[in-house]
């Protein structure tokens, strides 16, 4: 069969996947009686440094999912937070869980976060907002290397840590806060995905032209490169400031913004990114919600990473079931931060309306 009738046979037959281009990644399925694989849970409590009381730190929301494979187990790095009571909007501090997976299907997840804010050297980035979104890629001697955002209720910083087990984090504070005495310091930055290639079955951080290279940002996408992963450079314009590499477009689903997903892959065709995209109406697509976030693609040059060559001018995820409209954010949210690629099939891990967190995948 050749391509041609491969792609029209997509088209037909898998009418979810709306747009087909040969770059892409997928499609990606749910399953036939697909439901959240993390829910809000009441039965896990925890003393917070923070606060020194104890707090069920997961039962508001569990959401917003970086994903690894190790030790032949999926591991998932989620976002959390806790009922408030009255006081629910604008109080919450997150922290992150894990949940393991040894099939993909069923996720045993551990009573404790794994990260947190804590007495430590990042106490005045982090207290009292939390620890956000996190993103995460191995490098080729076995170390974890996780981006988040930190906030401390002023500015969120995208940050880096690094772990041998990820359990134990050695926090290495904002990204930038070493370039140019501190330029981007003290502004808004965030979503940290750091390009990575599958090698011998597994995704690893890669390097192009010796450096690695993160897309981050929103509502714009911007682009940073770094020797060790820790100390990142921004990409500039010849006016000295953030260079965007995407940007939102009225007319299309991400009309409002744009936020980087999951770590990028580097392919024979290219870098492809994932991204997260927010909708507004009036203009943007009429037949999505105002302010929903769906998810796309776009194709980056390998030689020159910032060159955008191409992009999806349709959604290849967006809230379609009941638990990906319903929750804290009620418009809608198939928010894409985790990837893996585990026993000859990719796993894509999504938060759902910042409440729980959800699965589709992708067997080539």
């Amino acid at each position: 069969m050749n391509r041609l009738l491969i792609v029209i046979f997509l088209i037909i037959c898998i009418p979810s996947f709306a747009q087909v281009k040969p770059w892409m990644l997928g499609p990606f399925e749910r399953d036939k009686n697909a439901q959240p694989i993390i829910s809000p849970m009441d039965l896990t409590s925890w003393k917070d440094p923070m606060s020194e009381r104890t707090v069920f730190w997961e039962s508001m929301a569990t959401f917003n999912p970086a994903a690894i494979v190790k030790d032949g187990k999926i591991h998932v790095l989620y976002r959390a937070e806790e009922k408030l009571g009255e006081k629910e909007i604008g109080g919450h501090a997150s922290r992150l869980g894990l949940a393991i997976s040894e099939d993909g299907k069923t996720y045993h997840r551990l009573p404790k976060p794994v990260f947190f804010p804590d007495h430590d050297n990042q106490k005045e980035f982090e207290w009292t907002g939390g620890t956000e979104d996190p993103r995460i890629v191995q490098t080729s001697d076995g170390r974890y290397v996780l981006t988040y955002t930190q906030w401390n209720r002023e500015y969120p910083r995208l940050a880096v840590a690094t772990s041998k087990d990820l359990k134990n984090w050695q926090k290495h504070g904002p990204i930038f806060k070493d370039f140019k005495n501190g330029k981007y310091h003290n502004q808004e930055t965030k979503s940290g995905a750091i390009l990575t290639e599958l090698k011998e079955g597994k995704l690893v951080a890669a390097k192009l032209h010796g450096k690695y290279w993160m897309y981050f940002g929103v509502p714009h996408i911007w682009l940073a490169s770094s020797d060790d992963l820790i100390h990142w450079d921004p990409v500039e314009t010849i006016d000295g400031n953030l260079a965007p590499v995407l940007s939102p477009r009225p007319g299309f689903f991400d009309s409002w913004l744009i936020e980087a997903g999951p770590p990028p892959l580097l392919t024979e065709d290219g870098i492809v990114v994932l991204y997260n995209a927010g909708n507004q109406q009036h203009i943007g697509v009429k037949t999505l919600g105002n302010r929903l976030y769906a998810a796309g693609q776009a194709l980056f040059s390998k030689e020159e990473p910032w060159k955008l060559l191409d992009r999806t001018d349709e959604p290849f995820l967006k809230p379609e079931l009941p638990f990906e409209k319903s929750g804290q954010y009620v418009d809608g949210t198939t928010f894409v931060e985790g990837l893996v690629y585990y026993e000859g099939t990719w796993y894509l891990y999504y938060g759902t309306a910042d409440s729980m967190v959800g699965v589709v995948t992708w067997k080539p």
